[in-house]
């Protein structure tokens, strides 16, 4: 079976630009981030658990997810989030080890998920890599990448764990912020395939 490298951090850390080299690199992604998104499709069972879970106001008229909506209501405390997670995250992991199991002629499969370690696919892992990046530079990431107000990008970093909650548990620490080389940081994982 092809190892399997967890790739996660705190939101704004640039997980994805990791991500994409690593894909350049001949990795297979798993991208929890957009099975997230595939799995609150309009109609589907995730998006009907969640609207039970978090209210009707969640979904517009038409049935479609209100993402900001569902937002405020999920990273308001850490029961909302806890509630959010026990809902997507057993869908999303069996998507994943899906994907992961189909997948042929790659060096390793990386597992792209904000809360790898706490849904425990960590667990699954046989090398977890943390991306980390000051949040000073994560706040403008997150107000730039998803058009929001400061306030809301910092009510999304604080519904988080703190930096040391995901170097503490990592094999491998990428530092995704200036001044830094990329291609350096990247050999950390590259030059273990």
């Amino acid at each position: 079976m092809m190892k399997i490298i967890g790739l996660t951090g705190p939101t704004g850390a640039g997980k994805s630009t990791v991500s994409a080299a690593l894909r350049e690199n001949g990795f297979f992604i798993a991208d929890g981030d957009l099975i997230a998104r595939e799995i609150v499709m309009k109609g589907s069972p995730v998006l009907t658990l969640l609207a039970d879970a978090f209210g009707q106001e969640i979904l517009s008229p038409d049935g479609e997810l209100i993402r900001s909506e569902l937002a405020k209501r999920a990273f308001k405390d850490e029961k909302s989030l806890a509630l959010l997670n026990s809902v997507t995250h057993p869908e999303i992991d069996r998507i994943i080890f899906d994907r992961i199991g189909r997948a042929k002629g790659f060096k390793a499969a990386v597992i792209d998920a904000a809360a790898l370690i706490e849904s425990k696919i960590a667990n699954k892992c046989d090398l977890l890599c943390v991306v980390t990046a000051p949040d000073e530079i994560r706040l403008q990431r997150i107000m730039n990448r998803d058009g929001i107000s400061e306030e809301a990008a910092l009510l999304r970093m604080n519904a988080q764990h703190p930096a040391s909650f995901y170097t503490e548990r990592a094999d491998i620490v990428i530092n995704n912020f200036p001044p830094y080389s990329l291609d350096e940081e990247l050999k950390k994982i590259t030059s273990l395939f």
